[in-house]
């Protein structure tokens, strides 16, 4: 096997979908309708919310317009690519380009679990302490939480894209994925990966397990208080306030965990490629939708910037 230093490499082969060719050709405009509607969904979600001055004030809907710029960045990191990818006949990414595609990816990702935390939190205090709900949840208080979910991401996307650009790969070699994820990189390295996998097994799982643990004890004080309300319609009521932001955890977690908790994940088959979809692509896009067609506040919102821009 050749063995090349890092800096001799200049661009890697990808896999891309392990699909039929027939298949393959009806993912092009699947992918893209995808993409525009999630580009669509986000935009209309940050503009809404930056041009209301309820929403932007309210913590949930501020926390909101930061996921929508995490699901834009980490949507945006992958699927070009992969359209670009599905036409070209060589799948080829250069050796920068998949450096800065996984550092990217990681960093929006990131972020995306952790502002997912900071919205179940702020449902916590909204349901468990009413009373004291504008005091905790300040604007101060949601600058601190966005800017802490932004700045771990960057910080371990960084560690992790330094550790891999010091190893060897093997050249030629095919990336077993359709972009630069840590684990299918890992598999073309030619040199020692031990101290790498050793962090992604541990600090990469607390990294994803933390803000997941984070959400479930949240919704179980939640659930807790909940149950203690007296009445049905106040039950009702503070159960569609959790529904959405349910609906999104349960999407990103569920795809991530059957990904990364996988054994095979240095070498992804089809059900890990279709759980990466979901996540990757299909998630962001349902996100803005999720919480513009459930949410009350939101299509409220909407006609008054509708009717004040335009009547």
């Amino acid at each position: 096997m050749n063995l090349r230093n890092t800096t001799d490499v200049s661009e890697f082969l990808l896999r891309g979908f392990p699909a039929q060719p027939e298949v393959q050709r009806l993912l092009f405009p699947l992918f893209l309708s995808i993409y525009l509607l999630t580009l669509l969904g986000n935009v209309t979600i940050i503009l809404l919310i930056h041009s209301d001055k309820h929403l932007l004030q309210t913590p949930m809907y501020f926390l909101l317009s930061h996921l929508a710029l995490a699901d834009l960045g980490f949507t945006s990191t992958t699927i070009p690519k992969a359209l670009d990818n599905l036409l070209s006949q060589k799948k080829t990414i250069s050796y920068r380009g998949c450096f800065a595609q996984m550092y990217f990816y990681m960093s929006f990702g990131n972020s995306d679990s952790f502002l997912l935390a900071s919205m179940a939190y702020d449902r916590y205090v909204a349901i468990c302490f009413p009373l004291h709900y504008s005091s905790m949840m300040s604007h101060k208080r949601c600058l601190q939480l966005a800017t802490l979910s932004w700045v771990l991401a960057i910080i371990d996307s960084s560690l992790y894209t330094v550790l891999m650009s010091r190893i060897e790969f093997c050249d030629p070699e095919e990336i077993p994925h359709f972009f630069c994820d840590i684990f299918p990189l890992l598999a073309v390295c030619c040199s020692d990966t031990s101290l790498i996998e050793m962090m992604v097994m541990t600090e990469g799982v607390v990294e994803v397990l933390t803000p997941f643990t984070l959400i479930i004890v949240s919704y179980v004080f939640i659930f807790y208080t909940i149950l203690k309300i007296p009445s049905a319609t106040g039950k009702r009521k503070a159960f569609s306030t959790c529904g959405s932001h349910i609906s999104m955890v349960v999407l990103f977690y569920g795809a991530v965990s059957w990904v990364y908790l996988n054994p095979n994940s240095m070498n992804p088959g089809l059900q890990d490629t279709v759980a990466t979809i979901m996540y990757t692509m299909v998630t962001p896009m349902l996100n803005p939708y999720i919480y513009s067609l459930r949410n009350s506040e939101m299509k409220a919102a909407m006609k008054r910037v509708i009717r004040k821009r335009f009547w």
